[in-house]
């Protein structure tokens, strides 16, 4: 039965929703920002909040202590926290249900900071706490791209100091990071819990789309974690905490947590600075349904094309079985629905299916969804 995270600090908790059916789709469960009945909600992984960074070297604070005269294989943490420390805000939003609160990262010295879409979503109202501050600084959302799960906001305040960001390259699994952020809307300063990168390139399906790219990893994630990064023991970002596994009636989880890796984040903070309207770009559309494989194998099933679509167009047939885009290899259905959610109308992609034993690649040029 799913259970909910503890309630922050004088909050009733609603008491936890029967099991749903079992879902293979919905095996995650979105970690919603603390908020007035410190609810989870039924995404199919628990969101929780983003932060990002500039990966340019010189605004990285020093963090000679940070890379470590501990131990080998010990994070220095107190070193690595003191490090970041300054990067990391409190995010507080008026929502429709009272109040949500996440976690934020500073991404740019004269105020941009980035967080999950989740956290500020439908919010009539955004405040924004630095570090060592007392007094909220009223923030707008630039743009938020909710299937990605980032947002982009601002405050009127220069001088900060932008977090810096490891390349996805540099990450190891099994490699130790931190998870940094305002668990539970607790007093004080940010929590922060210690583990390891449990793995790497991970996909989960979500109630927007899906999310691609994820790093996995065991340091304790909660609510109110929304936004907070994962860091390194040099003290540069990896990743942005945005989900968590739960347990279900069929599936059991303990310590499963994902971040948005940082090669991720930067594409989709590019997209959000360049964003006008205040969305996201339009996302490409395939027209096909799609179930996991049952038999074993890798790849995902499709179980209906839609006529006059640019699946069917392309020849794409019910019962082909995708098991690569672009030559990369897909696994199961949320990897079809992140490839693509990546691109955009017009884009020209290859899908490589399996069909009666035998490989076939189809050139398909993706257009909008009808309504857009």
């Amino acid at each position: 039965m799913p259970v909910l995270p503890p309630p922050a600090p004088g909050v009733k908790a609603q008491p936890p929703s029967p099991p749903a059916p079992p879902d293979r789709s919905r095996r995650w469960t979105t970690v919603a920002a603390v908020g007035a009945a410190a609810l989870v909600t039924g995404i199919a992984g628990v969101l929780i909040g983003v932060a990002v960074g500039n990966s340019d070297p010189s605004t990285a604070p020093e963090r000679e202590a940070a890379a470590g005269e501990s131990s080998p294989g010990v994070l220095p943490v107190r070193d690595v926290v003191d490090a970041v420390g300054p990067s990391i805000v409190t995010i507080s939003s008026d929502v429709q249900l009272g109040r949500a609160v996440g976690t934020g990262v500073i991404v740019s010295a004269d105020g941009e900071l980035l967080t999950n879409a989740h956290v500020v979503d439908g919010a009539t109202t955004i405040h924004v706490r630095l570090a060592g501050e007392t007094e909220p600084i009223d923030a707008t959302v630039v743009a938020s791209d909710r299937g990605n799960d980032l947002a982009l906001l601002r405050i009127d305040r220069t001088g900060l100091r932008p977090v810096t960001f490891a390349p996805t390259s540099d990450v190891s699994l099994g490699e130790e990071v931190l998870a940094i952020g305002f668990a539970l809307d607790l007093d004080g300063d940010p929590t922060v819990t210690l583990g390891i990168v449990s793995a790497l390139d991970r996909t989960i399906i979500t109630d927007e789309g899906a999310l691609d790219g994820l790093i996995q990893t065991d340091a304790a994630i909660s609510s109110g974690n929304s936004g907070g990064p994962l860091v390194d023991a040099q003290g540069r970002i990896v990743g942005i905490n945005t989900a968590v596994a739960r347990s279900d009636a069929t599936t059991a989880a303990s310590n499963v947590g994902f971040a948005i890796s940082s090669d991720e984040v930067h594409g989709v903070l590019d997209a959000l600075r360049a964003t006008k309207d205040g969305k996201a770009r339009d996302e490409g559309f395939l027209g096909v349904s799609l179930d996991d494989r049952t038999d074993g194998g890798q790849g995902a099933l499709i179980t209906d094309v839609t006529a006059d679509s640019p699946a069917g167009d392309a020849g794409i047939e019910d019962g082909d079985i995708v098991v690569a885009i672009d030559t990369a290899a897909i696994d199961g259905a949320a990897g079809v629905i992140a490839a693509i959610r990546d691109h955009s109308p017009g884009d020209h992609i290859q899908i490589t299916v399996v069909r009666g034993g035998t490989e076939k690649t189809f050139d398909v040029t993706l257009t909008y969804r009808d309504g857009d």
